[in-house]
């Protein structure tokens, strides 16, 4: 089996922001979803918007859209990309909220990494609003569920049988 070969090293081994100006842009989309864990009662504050600190989920919708824009700004090696579009949905289960982003360019270079901080950020958010009601939440399953475009295709996460085959909208 071939040795894996990673991309953010020179062939010294020191990190480096790959090259990639002599690819041709592309259209290119990421998807990836993640969830909060919570009381129920804490899920039922956020979709009766009864938190004190104002609509989650809307600052978190605007949260993940901003951190998608800053990701070079926090991933070192992360190029700055032309992003064309960022959604944010959400949805709220008796004791958890799902949330899903989704990242579309037309650039040299994928937009995983803008989707996968735009979902933590959201999540992040969920957190921080809610914090006061309930300290316990836990923030996890953030995972790549679809990356298209680019020199390697499509890629779908194969998808479990407990889990939903799309999520609702809020």
């Amino acid at each position: 089996m071939a040795e894996p070969h990673l991309t953010h090293l020179d062939p010294l081994g020191n990190a480096r922001m790959v090259d990639v100006t002599p690819k041709e842009p592309t259209a290119r989309r990421a998807i990836v979803r993640g969830r909060v864990s919570m009381t129920p009662e804490t899920a039922s504050l956020v979709a009766q918007h009864g938190v004190a600190k104002g609509d989650v989920l809307a600052v978190a919708r605007i949260a993940g859209i901003q951190a998608a824009k800053r990701t070079s700004d926090l991933i070192p090696l992360c190029h700055p990309l032309m992003i064309g579009a960022v959604t944010i949905n959400f949805e709220i289960g008796d004791d958890y909220i799902d949330i899903e982003s989704q990242v579309d360019t037309v650039d040299r270079t994928g937009v995983e990494m803008e989707a996968l901080t735009a979902c933590s950020v959201a999540a992040l958010t969920i957190y921080d609003m809610c914090k006061s009601a309930d300290k316990a939440m836990v923030i996890g399953q953030i995972r790549l569920q679809e990356k298209l475009g680019g020199k390697s295709g499509t890629y779908r996460r194969p998808q479990p049988a407990e889990e939903p085959p799309e999520m609702g909208a809020v």
